[in-house]
Protein backbone atom coordinates (compact mmCIF):
# COMPACT_ATOMS: atom_id res chain seq x y z
CA UNK A 1 0.00 0.00 0.00
CA UNK A 2 2.73 2.15 0.95
CA UNK A 3 4.46 1.39 -2.39
CA UNK A 4 1.11 2.01 -4.29
CA UNK A 5 0.61 5.52 -2.77
CA UNK A 6 4.43 6.50 -3.59
CA UNK A 7 4.11 6.08 -6.94
CA UNK A 8 0.84 7.62 -7.20
CA UNK A 9 2.52 10.85 -5.07
CA UNK A 10 5.35 10.45 -7.86
CA UNK A 11 2.68 10.30 -10.89
CA UNK A 12 0.44 13.61 -9.62
CA UNK A 13 3.81 15.30 -9.33
CA UNK A 14 5.24 14.67 -12.86
CA UNK A 15 1.56 15.55 -13.98
CA UNK A 16 2.03 19.02 -13.23
CA UNK A 17 4.44 21.58 -16.13
CA UNK A 18 5.24 25.37 -14.63
CA UNK A 19 4.17 27.56 -16.99
CA UNK A 20 4.43 31.43 -17.30
CA UNK A 21 2.19 32.07 -20.15
CA UNK A 22 -0.59 33.35 -18.38
CA UNK A 23 1.90 35.80 -15.66
CA UNK A 24 2.93 37.48 -18.93
CA UNK A 25 -0.06 37.91 -20.11
CA UNK A 26 -1.73 39.13 -17.08
CA UNK A 27 1.50 41.28 -16.45
CA UNK A 28 0.84 43.30 -20.18
CA UNK A 29 -3.35 43.33 -19.26
CA UNK A 30 -2.61 44.83 -16.37
CA UNK A 31 -0.53 47.70 -17.11
CA UNK A 32 -2.92 48.32 -19.59
CA UNK A 33 -5.73 48.07 -17.36
CA UNK A 34 -4.40 50.64 -15.16
CA UNK A 35 -3.34 52.91 -17.74
CA UNK A 36 -6.99 53.01 -19.47
CA UNK A 37 -8.69 53.03 -16.49
CA UNK A 38 -6.86 56.27 -15.11
CA UNK A 39 -7.72 57.77 -18.33
CA UNK A 40 -11.58 57.02 -18.32
CA UNK A 41 -11.64 57.84 -14.49
CA UNK A 42 -10.10 61.78 -15.72
CA UNK A 43 -12.03 62.16 -18.58
CA UNK A 44 -15.61 60.30 -19.11
CA UNK A 45 -15.61 59.59 -15.79
CA UNK A 46 -15.83 62.92 -14.36
CA UNK A 47 -18.40 64.07 -17.09
CA UNK A 48 -20.96 61.54 -15.75
CA UNK A 49 -20.71 62.85 -12.80
CA UNK A 50 -21.33 66.20 -14.29
CA UNK A 51 -24.33 65.04 -16.15
CA UNK A 52 -25.58 63.03 -12.50
CA UNK A 53 -25.44 66.68 -10.86
CA UNK A 54 -27.70 67.67 -13.69
CA UNK A 55 -30.46 64.65 -13.48
CA UNK A 56 -30.52 64.96 -9.84
CA UNK A 57 -32.04 68.94 -10.96
CA UNK A 58 -34.38 67.07 -13.07
CA UNK A 59 -35.59 64.45 -10.73
CA UNK A 60 -36.07 67.32 -8.31
CA UNK A 61 -37.94 69.44 -10.81
CA UNK A 62 -40.23 67.12 -11.49
CA UNK A 63 -40.73 65.45 -8.48
CA UNK A 64 -41.94 69.19 -7.45
CA UNK A 65 -44.27 69.64 -10.74
CA UNK A 66 -45.83 66.06 -9.99
CA UNK A 67 -46.74 67.80 -5.94
CA UNK A 68 -48.03 70.69 -7.49
CA UNK A 69 -45.38 72.95 -6.07
CA UNK A 70 -44.46 74.89 -9.60
CA UNK A 71 -45.64 74.41 -12.53
CA UNK A 72 -43.53 73.26 -16.16
CA UNK A 73 -43.41 71.03 -18.77
CA UNK A 74 -43.36 67.54 -17.44
CA UNK A 75 -43.63 65.72 -20.73
CA UNK A 76 -40.11 67.74 -22.05
CA UNK A 77 -38.57 67.14 -18.39
CA UNK A 78 -39.32 63.55 -18.32
CA UNK A 79 -37.97 63.01 -22.16
CA UNK A 80 -34.94 65.26 -20.87
CA UNK A 81 -34.51 62.78 -17.90
CA UNK A 82 -34.05 59.87 -19.61
CA UNK A 83 -31.74 61.69 -21.70
CA UNK A 84 -29.17 62.69 -19.22
CA UNK A 85 -29.84 59.00 -17.95
CA UNK A 86 -28.72 57.19 -21.22
CA UNK A 87 -26.31 59.63 -21.29
CA UNK A 88 -24.43 59.18 -18.22
CA UNK A 89 -24.71 55.57 -18.49
CA UNK A 90 -22.58 55.60 -21.55
CA UNK A 91 -20.28 58.19 -19.78
CA UNK A 92 -19.73 55.08 -17.01
CA UNK A 93 -19.18 52.59 -19.60
CA UNK A 94 -15.34 52.95 -20.10
CA UNK A 95 -14.47 53.55 -16.44
CA UNK A 96 -16.41 50.47 -15.61
CA UNK A 97 -14.67 48.27 -18.30
CA UNK A 98 -11.45 49.45 -17.15
CA UNK A 99 -12.30 48.56 -13.51
CA UNK A 100 -13.27 45.13 -14.48
CA UNK A 101 -10.24 44.51 -16.91
CA UNK A 102 -8.28 45.49 -13.68
CA UNK A 103 -9.19 43.16 -11.71
CA UNK A 104 -9.32 40.39 -14.27
CA UNK A 105 -6.17 40.89 -15.01
CA UNK A 106 -5.27 40.81 -11.13
CA UNK A 107 -6.35 37.29 -11.53
CA UNK A 108 -4.39 36.39 -14.39
CA UNK A 109 -1.48 37.39 -12.50
CA UNK A 110 -1.96 35.67 -9.39
CA UNK A 111 -3.18 32.36 -11.12
CA UNK A 112 -0.03 32.74 -13.48
CA UNK A 113 2.70 32.91 -10.36
CA UNK A 114 0.46 29.90 -8.94
CA UNK A 115 1.17 28.43 -12.78
CA UNK A 116 5.24 29.47 -12.26
CA UNK A 117 5.49 28.66 -8.86
CA UNK A 118 3.37 25.17 -8.40
CA UNK A 119 2.61 24.50 -12.24
CA UNK A 120 0.26 23.56 -14.26
CA UNK A 121 -2.03 19.81 -14.01
CA UNK A 122 -1.99 18.06 -17.26
CA UNK A 123 -3.25 14.97 -16.43
CA UNK A 124 -6.62 15.71 -17.65
CA UNK A 125 -7.72 14.90 -20.80
CA UNK A 126 -8.93 16.81 -23.60
CA UNK A 127 -12.42 15.75 -23.60
CA UNK A 128 -12.69 16.58 -19.80
CA UNK A 129 -11.31 20.06 -20.45
CA UNK A 130 -13.55 21.00 -22.90
CA UNK A 131 -16.59 19.04 -21.22
CA UNK A 132 -16.04 21.60 -18.43
CA UNK A 133 -15.74 24.10 -20.36
CA UNK A 134 -19.33 23.96 -21.76
CA UNK A 135 -20.62 23.30 -18.54
CA UNK A 136 -18.88 26.97 -17.58
CA UNK A 137 -20.46 28.58 -20.72
CA UNK A 138 -23.76 26.97 -19.72
CA UNK A 139 -23.89 28.27 -16.00
CA UNK A 140 -22.06 31.25 -17.01
CA UNK A 141 -25.01 32.26 -19.62
CA UNK A 142 -27.74 31.26 -16.71
CA UNK A 143 -25.99 33.55 -14.26
CA UNK A 144 -27.00 36.15 -16.33
CA UNK A 145 -30.02 35.23 -17.76
CA UNK A 146 -30.72 34.92 -13.53
CA UNK A 147 -29.64 38.55 -13.07
CA UNK A 148 -30.55 40.50 -16.45
CA UNK A 149 -34.40 38.80 -17.08
CA UNK A 150 -35.23 37.75 -13.65
CA UNK A 151 -34.82 40.54 -11.02
CA UNK A 152 -36.74 43.22 -9.22
CA UNK A 153 -35.14 46.75 -8.96
CA UNK A 154 -35.13 49.08 -6.29
CA UNK A 155 -34.39 52.33 -6.49
CA UNK A 156 -31.95 54.13 -3.76
CA UNK A 157 -31.33 57.83 -4.30
CA UNK A 158 -29.48 58.17 -8.05
CA UNK A 159 -28.35 54.65 -7.79
CA UNK A 160 -30.54 51.23 -7.32
CA UNK A 161 -29.75 47.59 -5.86
CA UNK A 162 -31.82 44.32 -7.07
CA UNK A 163 -33.75 41.12 -5.75
CA UNK A 164 -32.79 38.51 -8.46
CA UNK A 165 -31.47 34.82 -9.66
CA UNK A 166 -28.54 35.13 -10.63
CA UNK A 167 -26.36 33.63 -7.27
CA UNK A 168 -28.21 30.54 -7.54
CA UNK A 169 -26.42 29.93 -10.92
CA UNK A 170 -23.38 30.91 -9.35
CA UNK A 171 -23.34 28.99 -6.61
CA UNK A 172 -24.63 26.13 -8.58
CA UNK A 173 -21.63 26.47 -10.80
CA UNK A 174 -19.35 26.02 -7.91
CA UNK A 175 -20.97 23.09 -6.40
CA UNK A 176 -20.62 21.25 -9.93
CA UNK A 177 -18.05 22.60 -11.16
CA UNK A 178 -15.74 23.20 -8.48
CA UNK A 179 -14.42 26.98 -6.73
CA UNK A 180 -11.87 27.86 -9.74
CA UNK A 181 -14.18 27.31 -12.57
CA UNK A 182 -17.44 27.88 -10.97
CA UNK A 183 -16.38 31.09 -9.82
CA UNK A 184 -15.47 31.89 -12.90
CA UNK A 185 -18.64 31.18 -14.70
CA UNK A 186 -20.18 33.31 -12.02
CA UNK A 187 -18.25 36.11 -12.37
CA UNK A 188 -17.97 36.34 -15.98
CA UNK A 189 -22.11 35.62 -16.08
CA UNK A 190 -22.77 38.66 -13.36
CA UNK A 191 -20.49 40.91 -14.59
CA UNK A 192 -21.78 40.53 -18.21
CA UNK A 193 -25.41 41.16 -16.76
CA UNK A 194 -24.05 44.26 -15.00
CA UNK A 195 -22.29 45.15 -17.96
CA UNK A 196 -25.28 45.23 -20.20
CA UNK A 197 -27.83 46.49 -18.08
CA UNK A 198 -27.95 49.80 -15.54
CA UNK A 199 -26.07 48.11 -13.33
CA UNK A 200 -23.33 48.79 -15.20
CA UNK A 201 -20.65 50.32 -12.69
CA UNK A 202 -20.98 47.73 -10.20
CA UNK A 203 -19.66 45.14 -13.22
CA UNK A 204 -15.98 45.02 -11.48
CA UNK A 205 -17.29 44.86 -8.02
CA UNK A 206 -19.54 41.87 -9.09
CA UNK A 207 -16.96 40.32 -10.92
CA UNK A 208 -14.71 40.17 -7.39
CA UNK A 209 -17.64 39.07 -5.38
CA UNK A 210 -18.96 36.40 -7.19
CA UNK A 211 -15.36 35.06 -8.03
CA UNK A 212 -14.97 35.12 -3.89
CA UNK A 213 -18.49 33.71 -3.54
CA UNK A 214 -17.63 30.38 -5.96
CA UNK A 215 -14.29 29.71 -4.61
CA UNK A 216 -15.78 29.55 -1.02
CA UNK A 217 -18.78 27.25 -2.15
CA UNK A 218 -16.06 25.58 -3.87
CA UNK A 219 -13.47 24.95 -1.26
CA UNK A 220 -16.16 23.58 1.17
CA UNK A 221 -17.85 21.09 -0.54
CA UNK A 222 -14.94 20.04 -2.71
CA UNK A 223 -11.67 20.49 -0.86
CA UNK A 224 -13.11 20.01 2.53
CA UNK A 225 -15.72 17.42 2.35
CA UNK A 226 -15.08 15.39 -1.12
CA UNK A 227 -18.53 16.22 -2.13
CA UNK A 228 -17.95 14.84 -5.36
CA UNK A 229 -17.32 11.49 -4.47
CA UNK A 230 -20.07 8.86 -3.27
CA UNK A 231 -21.36 9.71 0.46
CA UNK A 232 -24.73 8.87 1.68
CA UNK A 233 -27.73 10.87 0.17
CA UNK A 234 -28.14 12.25 3.51
CA UNK A 235 -23.99 13.61 3.83
CA UNK A 236 -24.64 14.81 0.47
CA UNK A 237 -27.33 16.77 1.39
CA UNK A 238 -26.26 18.17 4.73
CA UNK A 239 -22.86 19.09 2.53
CA UNK A 240 -24.62 20.84 -0.38
CA UNK A 241 -26.46 23.06 1.82
CA UNK A 242 -23.54 24.11 4.25
CA UNK A 243 -21.17 24.79 1.21
CA UNK A 244 -23.86 27.02 -0.15
CA UNK A 245 -24.77 28.74 3.01
CA UNK A 246 -20.77 29.46 3.97
CA UNK A 247 -20.80 31.23 0.09
CA UNK A 248 -23.80 33.23 0.85
CA UNK A 249 -23.31 34.15 4.17
CA UNK A 250 -19.62 35.63 2.98
CA UNK A 251 -21.86 37.35 0.52
CA UNK A 252 -24.18 38.77 2.92
CA UNK A 253 -21.55 40.69 4.87
CA UNK A 254 -18.76 41.42 1.66
CA UNK A 255 -21.51 42.78 -0.58
CA UNK A 256 -22.64 45.59 1.76
CA UNK A 257 -19.70 46.43 2.93
CA UNK A 258 -17.32 46.07 -0.46
CA UNK A 259 -20.10 47.93 -2.12
CA UNK A 260 -19.95 50.79 0.30
CA UNK A 261 -16.25 51.23 0.65
CA UNK A 262 -16.10 50.71 -3.66
CA UNK A 263 -19.22 53.08 -4.36
CA UNK A 264 -16.91 56.15 -2.22
CA UNK A 265 -13.45 55.73 -3.42
CA UNK A 266 -13.68 54.42 -6.80
CA UNK A 267 -17.32 56.15 -8.11
CA UNK A 268 -17.38 59.28 -5.71
CA UNK A 269 -20.74 58.38 -4.27
CA UNK A 270 -22.00 60.80 -1.19
CA UNK A 271 -21.53 58.98 2.15
CA UNK A 272 -24.82 59.52 3.14
CA UNK A 273 -26.00 57.91 -0.30
CA UNK A 274 -23.14 55.03 0.22
CA UNK A 275 -24.68 54.17 3.21
CA UNK A 276 -28.29 54.24 2.34
CA UNK A 277 -26.97 52.05 -0.40
CA UNK A 278 -25.12 49.47 1.81
CA UNK A 279 -28.16 48.84 4.13
CA UNK A 280 -30.43 48.32 1.18
CA UNK A 281 -28.15 45.80 -0.04
CA UNK A 282 -27.74 43.79 3.18
CA UNK A 283 -31.61 44.08 2.67
CA UNK A 284 -31.73 42.47 -0.43
CA UNK A 285 -28.48 40.41 -0.70
CA UNK A 286 -29.85 38.65 2.39
CA UNK A 287 -33.05 38.01 0.65
CA UNK A 288 -30.91 36.73 -2.70
CA UNK A 289 -29.09 34.69 -0.20
CA UNK A 290 -31.80 32.58 1.32
CA UNK A 291 -33.43 31.83 -2.54
CA UNK A 292 -29.67 30.92 -3.90
CA UNK A 293 -28.90 28.54 -0.67
CA UNK A 294 -32.65 26.66 -1.56
CA UNK A 295 -32.85 26.82 -5.24
CA UNK A 296 -29.04 25.89 -5.72
CA UNK A 297 -29.69 22.99 -3.08
CA UNK A 298 -32.18 21.76 -4.99
CA UNK A 299 -30.56 21.84 -8.51
CA UNK A 300 -27.60 20.30 -7.54
CA UNK A 301 -29.44 17.23 -5.86
CA UNK A 302 -31.58 16.71 -8.48
CA UNK A 303 -28.91 17.37 -11.22
CA UNK A 304 -25.99 15.11 -9.72
CA UNK A 305 -27.39 11.38 -10.65
CA UNK A 306 -28.10 12.32 -14.05
CA UNK A 307 -24.83 13.67 -14.71
CA UNK A 308 -23.39 10.58 -13.58
CA UNK A 309 -25.14 8.35 -15.42
CA UNK A 310 -24.22 10.51 -18.32
CA UNK A 311 -20.99 10.88 -18.31
CA UNK A 312 -20.76 14.48 -17.16
CA UNK A 313 -20.48 14.50 -13.86
CA UNK A 314 -17.07 16.44 -12.63
CA UNK A 315 -14.74 14.41 -11.01
CA UNK A 316 -12.15 16.16 -8.32
CA UNK A 317 -10.48 13.55 -6.44
CA UNK A 318 -9.63 10.76 -9.05
CA UNK A 319 -6.28 10.33 -7.06
CA UNK A 320 -7.85 9.21 -3.70
CA UNK A 321 -10.09 7.03 -5.91
CA UNK A 322 -7.09 5.14 -7.06
CA UNK A 323 -5.75 4.87 -3.66
CA UNK A 324 -8.61 3.78 -2.14
CA UNK A 325 -8.71 0.73 -4.87
CA UNK A 326 -4.86 0.02 -5.13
Amino acid sequence: MKTSNKSTSQTSTQKRKKSYTLLIIGAVLLLAAIIFTLYAYHTSYQESLEIAEALKEVKAEITAIEEGTIKGDLEALQAEKETLSQNKLSKERPYSYGLTALFLSILFVVKGLYNGLVGVSVSQTTKTNINRLAQAGLLAALCYIGFAFFKIDIPVGPEKTAFHFGNVFCVLAALLLGGYWGGMAGAIGMTIGDLTTSYVTSAPKTFLLKLCIGLIVGFVAHKIFKLSKPHSPKYITGVTILACACGMIFNIFADPLVGYFYKMYLLGIPQDIATVLAKWSAVTTSVNAVVAVIAASIFYLALRTPLMKAGLFVQFHKEDAKEENA
